[in-house]
Protein backbone atom coordinates (compact mmCIF):
# COMPACT_ATOMS: atom_id res chain seq x y z
CA UNK A 1 0.00 0.00 0.00
CA UNK A 2 1.08 3.62 -0.55
CA UNK A 3 1.97 5.87 2.36
CA UNK A 4 3.31 9.41 2.77
CA UNK A 5 6.23 9.74 5.17
CA UNK A 6 5.50 12.20 7.95
CA UNK A 7 9.06 11.91 9.34
CA UNK A 8 12.47 10.91 8.09
CA UNK A 9 13.21 7.18 8.35
CA UNK A 10 16.72 6.14 7.35
CA UNK A 11 15.62 2.73 6.07
CA UNK A 12 12.70 4.08 4.03
CA UNK A 13 12.95 7.73 3.04
CA UNK A 14 12.36 11.33 4.07
CA UNK A 15 9.46 13.46 5.17
CA UNK A 16 7.07 14.07 2.26
CA UNK A 17 8.19 11.02 0.24
CA UNK A 18 5.54 8.66 -1.11
CA UNK A 19 6.49 4.99 -0.55
CA UNK A 20 5.02 1.58 -1.25
CA UNK A 21 5.07 -0.64 1.86
CA UNK A 22 3.44 -3.81 3.19
CA UNK A 23 0.03 -3.27 4.83
CA UNK A 24 1.09 -4.89 8.11
CA UNK A 25 4.22 -2.72 8.30
CA UNK A 26 2.14 0.42 7.77
CA UNK A 27 -0.65 -0.48 10.21
CA UNK A 28 1.51 -2.00 12.96
CA UNK A 29 4.56 0.24 12.85
CA UNK A 30 4.43 3.36 10.65
CA UNK A 31 0.94 4.68 11.45
CA UNK A 32 0.96 4.11 15.26
CA UNK A 33 4.31 5.93 15.56
CA UNK A 34 3.27 8.82 13.32
CA UNK A 35 6.10 8.05 10.88
CA UNK A 36 3.74 7.80 7.90
CA UNK A 37 0.25 8.88 6.87
CA UNK A 38 -2.24 7.03 4.63
CA UNK A 39 -2.00 8.00 0.95
CA UNK A 40 -5.39 9.68 0.64
CA UNK A 41 -6.46 12.94 -1.10
CA UNK A 42 -6.89 14.62 2.30
CA UNK A 43 -3.39 13.62 3.53
CA UNK A 44 -1.83 14.62 0.21
CA UNK A 45 -3.23 18.14 0.71
CA UNK A 46 -1.86 18.21 4.28
CA UNK A 47 1.65 17.32 3.07
CA UNK A 48 1.49 19.72 0.12
CA UNK A 49 0.57 22.51 2.54
CA UNK A 50 3.83 21.73 4.37
CA UNK A 51 5.91 21.33 1.19
CA UNK A 52 7.78 24.67 1.49
CA UNK A 53 8.63 23.89 5.12
CA UNK A 54 9.83 20.37 4.19
CA UNK A 55 12.03 21.67 1.36
CA UNK A 56 13.57 24.29 3.65
CA UNK A 57 14.52 21.53 6.13
CA UNK A 58 16.02 19.44 3.31
CA UNK A 59 18.14 22.34 2.13
CA UNK A 60 19.42 22.86 5.67
CA UNK A 61 20.35 19.17 5.83
CA UNK A 62 22.29 19.50 2.58
CA UNK A 63 24.25 22.45 3.97
CA UNK A 64 24.94 20.64 7.25
CA UNK A 65 26.11 17.53 5.38
CA UNK A 66 28.42 19.61 3.19
CA UNK A 67 30.01 21.24 6.24
CA UNK A 68 30.39 17.89 8.00
CA UNK A 69 31.94 16.33 4.90
CA UNK A 70 34.65 19.01 4.81
CA UNK A 71 35.58 18.27 8.42
CA UNK A 72 35.46 14.49 8.16
CA UNK A 73 37.48 14.34 4.93
CA UNK A 74 40.47 15.76 6.83
CA UNK A 75 39.93 13.64 9.95
CA UNK A 76 42.32 10.81 10.81
CA UNK A 77 41.38 8.44 13.60
CA UNK A 78 44.06 6.50 15.45
CA UNK A 79 43.02 3.37 17.32
CA UNK A 80 45.19 1.23 19.58
CA UNK A 81 43.91 -2.34 19.67
CA UNK A 82 45.15 -5.60 21.23
CA UNK A 83 47.03 -7.55 18.55
CA UNK A 84 49.32 -10.54 18.15
CA UNK A 85 52.96 -10.38 17.05
CA UNK A 86 51.84 -11.00 13.45
CA UNK A 87 49.73 -7.81 13.49
CA UNK A 88 46.40 -9.62 13.58
CA UNK A 89 43.87 -8.06 15.95
CA UNK A 90 42.16 -9.94 18.75
CA UNK A 91 38.68 -9.24 17.37
CA UNK A 92 38.07 -6.54 14.75
CA UNK A 93 37.35 -2.84 14.30
CA UNK A 94 33.66 -2.51 13.35
CA UNK A 95 31.44 0.39 12.30
CA UNK A 96 30.34 0.62 15.95
CA UNK A 97 34.00 1.05 16.99
CA UNK A 98 34.35 3.89 14.48
CA UNK A 99 31.06 5.49 15.60
CA UNK A 100 32.26 5.44 19.23
CA UNK A 101 35.60 6.99 18.26
CA UNK A 102 33.87 9.69 16.20
CA UNK A 103 31.65 10.50 19.20
CA UNK A 104 34.80 11.04 21.31
CA UNK A 105 35.87 13.60 18.68
CA UNK A 106 32.50 15.37 18.80
CA UNK A 107 30.82 13.80 15.73
CA UNK A 108 27.54 11.96 16.23
CA UNK A 109 27.20 9.51 13.34
CA UNK A 110 24.91 6.47 13.27
CA UNK A 111 26.89 3.24 12.87
CA UNK A 112 24.71 2.10 9.94
CA UNK A 113 25.95 5.14 7.98
CA UNK A 114 29.56 3.93 8.30
CA UNK A 115 30.82 1.50 5.66
CA UNK A 116 33.99 -0.54 6.13
CA UNK A 117 35.60 -2.81 3.55
CA UNK A 118 35.13 -6.45 4.45
CA UNK A 119 32.68 -5.58 7.26
CA UNK A 120 35.55 -4.66 9.58
CA UNK A 121 39.32 -4.26 9.91
CA UNK A 122 41.13 -7.26 11.38
CA UNK A 123 44.82 -6.26 11.21
CA UNK A 124 46.99 -3.29 12.09
CA UNK A 125 47.48 -0.75 9.30
CA UNK A 126 45.90 2.26 7.60
CA UNK A 127 42.36 2.05 6.21
CA UNK A 128 39.58 4.18 4.70
CA UNK A 129 36.03 4.32 6.07
CA UNK A 130 33.11 5.75 4.10
CA UNK A 131 30.47 7.75 5.97
CA UNK A 132 27.17 8.33 4.19
CA UNK A 133 25.84 11.78 5.01
CA UNK A 134 22.79 13.17 3.22
CA UNK A 135 21.38 12.17 -0.17
CA UNK A 136 24.40 11.32 -2.35
CA UNK A 137 26.96 13.07 -0.12
CA UNK A 138 29.53 10.98 1.71
CA UNK A 139 32.84 11.54 3.51
CA UNK A 140 35.98 9.42 3.62
CA UNK A 141 38.02 9.24 6.80
CA UNK A 142 41.41 7.64 7.45
CA UNK A 143 41.63 5.06 10.22
CA UNK A 144 45.06 4.02 11.52
CA UNK A 145 45.12 0.91 13.69
CA UNK A 146 48.10 0.42 16.00
CA UNK A 147 48.70 -2.97 17.59
CA UNK A 148 49.20 -3.34 21.31
CA UNK A 149 50.80 -6.62 22.34
CA UNK A 150 49.24 -8.25 25.38
CA UNK A 151 51.81 -9.36 27.96
CA UNK A 152 50.88 -12.44 29.92
CA UNK A 153 52.49 -12.96 33.31
CA UNK A 154 53.79 -16.48 33.85
CA UNK A 155 52.17 -18.09 36.86
CA UNK A 156 54.49 -19.56 39.51
CA UNK A 157 55.04 -23.25 38.90
CA UNK A 158 53.47 -25.40 41.56
CA UNK A 159 54.61 -28.99 41.30
CA UNK A 160 52.05 -31.48 42.54
CA UNK A 161 53.11 -33.68 45.41
CA UNK A 162 54.56 -36.98 44.11
CA UNK A 163 52.06 -39.77 44.15
CA UNK A 164 52.90 -42.56 46.49
CA UNK A 165 52.98 -45.92 44.86
CA UNK A 166 51.61 -49.14 46.24
CA UNK A 167 55.02 -50.21 47.46
CA UNK A 168 55.55 -46.89 49.29
CA UNK A 169 52.21 -47.26 51.04
CA UNK A 170 53.05 -50.82 52.11
CA UNK A 171 56.42 -49.70 53.50
CA UNK A 172 54.77 -46.84 55.38
CA UNK A 173 52.25 -49.25 56.86
CA UNK A 174 55.04 -51.59 57.98
CA UNK A 175 57.06 -48.73 59.51
CA UNK A 176 54.22 -47.44 61.63
CA UNK A 177 53.87 -50.53 63.91
CA UNK A 178 57.66 -50.65 64.35
CA UNK A 179 57.66 -47.03 65.48
CA UNK A 180 54.78 -47.73 67.84
CA UNK A 181 56.61 -50.85 69.23
CA UNK A 182 59.81 -48.88 69.87
CA UNK A 183 57.80 -46.20 71.68
CA UNK A 184 56.14 -48.85 73.84
CA UNK A 185 59.52 -50.48 74.62
CA UNK A 186 60.97 -47.14 75.69
CA UNK A 187 57.99 -46.55 77.99
CA UNK A 188 58.39 -50.01 79.58
CA UNK A 189 62.13 -49.45 80.10
CA UNK A 190 61.46 -46.13 81.83
CA UNK A 191 58.88 -47.80 84.12
CA UNK A 192 61.32 -50.59 85.05
CA UNK A 193 64.06 -48.03 85.77
CA UNK A 194 61.75 -46.12 88.13
CA UNK A 195 60.81 -49.37 89.91
CA UNK A 196 64.48 -50.30 90.39
CA UNK A 197 65.29 -46.85 91.72
CA UNK A 198 62.41 -47.00 94.18
CA UNK A 199 63.48 -50.49 95.34
CA UNK A 200 66.99 -49.22 96.11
Amino acid sequence: MKVILNKDLATLGEEGDVKEVAKGYARNYLFPRGIALPYTPRMIKVIEGRRAEIEARKEQKRLDARGLKEKLDTLELSLTMPAGTNGKLYGSVTNQTIADELAKNGYQVERKRIELAGNGFKSVGKYKAIIKLYESQSAEITVTIIGQEIKTESAPSSKPAPRRGRRDRQEAAQETPAEENSAEAAAEAATEEKSETAAE
